[in-house]
């Protein structure tokens, strides 16, 4: 598809978009998580029911994440807007790696609210699913590292979408949360210890 957009000193561009649907992306992603889960079970020639129901939360985890990551969180006429892909460049790129300053920048304080809260909310449940699904993730810091690490993977995949903004700021809040994840998770697991 081609579009005619303007940049941000009001000259029009030509983009080469590629629409992608809830839908499609969700059913991409779906179809790419049971590849990658039958490889597994065909290899270890056996299906861990257990372990599966804890990685059916973390499949649900990470849809949620597609979801409200990269495709737009407002809807039209009820329907989510699809995710745009700019196949003819990725520039420019941007990126804002000084922190709070994308925050700071909000004119209405609801919106940056809802940037904060919505950004640690979206990584609570990945600190929490992450130490129960792999064991080797049993300290604090090592959650907060691979937790991290998934943020930074979601940001760099970002610079593909025009409009998105690698931001230093999600980052933080993204590890925040998980950070608040793995809280709850080790006071469940000392609540369940005493009991």
């Amino acid at each position: 598809m081609l579009c005619r957009m303007k940049d941000k000193s009001g000259f029009e561009e030509e983009w080469h978009l590629i629409e992608i649907s809830l839908f499609t992306g969700e059913a991409f992603f779906t179809m790419l998580w049971l590849l990658i889960r039958g490889i597994i079970w065909i290899q270890q020639r056996k299906i861990a029911w257990k372990r599966e129901a804890f990685l059916l939360l973390m499949y649900i985890n990470l849809a949620v994440l597609i979801r409200f990551v990269f495709y737009p969180f407002f809807t039209v006429n009820g329907r989510v807007q699809p995710l745009l892909i700019n196949m003819s460049s990725i520039r420019p790129l941007w990126v804002n790696l000084i922190p709070l300053v994308n925050i700071l920048e909000y004119d209405v304080k609801r919106e940056a609210a809802i940037n904060i809260i919505g950004n640690i909310s979206l990584f609570i449940p990945t600190g929490v699913i992450m130490p129960i699904l792999y064991k080797r993730l049993d300290r604090f810091w090592k959650v907060l590292l691979a937790c991290a690490g998934l943020s930074f993977v979601i940001e760099m995949i970002q610079l593909l979408f025009p409009g998105s903004v690698t931001d230093i700021d999600d980052l933080i809040l993204n590890t925040a949360g998980a950070a608040i994840g793995y809280g709850m998770y080790m006071l469940v697991c000392r609540v369940r210890g005493k009991a």
